[in-house]
């Protein structure tokens, strides 16, 4: 039980990590390097974060669909992770 949740976790986490770095790359109308320039003078980094866990919501359905829930359960603990260091990023 605990290896589901952990593996689901990781998994949230891998594909937060792949839409952020999609998302810069093709996303954006300017290079990978200037796009993270860009994002962090204007200190957009929560609001991109945000943008790059919207695929953990397709995980996350694919998971209960093939009645892992477990695995499921570890792709939302990752998302409110996420929500968490964007609400205290918010913060500072």
């Amino acid at each position: 039980m605990k290896k589901e949740i952990t593996l689901g976790i990781l998994v949230g986490l891998f594909t937060t990590a792949a839409g952020l770095f999609l998302y810069l790359q093709y996303g954006s109308r300017y290079g990978f390097e200037e796009t993270i320039q860009l994002v962090k003078e204007g200190d957009m980094f929560g609001k991109i974060l945000t943008l790059a866990a919207l695929p953990n919501l397709g995980v996350f359905f694919i998971y209960l669909k093939k009645k892992q829930e477990y695995r499921a359960r570890g792709v939302l603990l990752a998302m409110f992770l996420l929500a968490l260091c964007t609400f205290v990023m918010k913060l500072r």
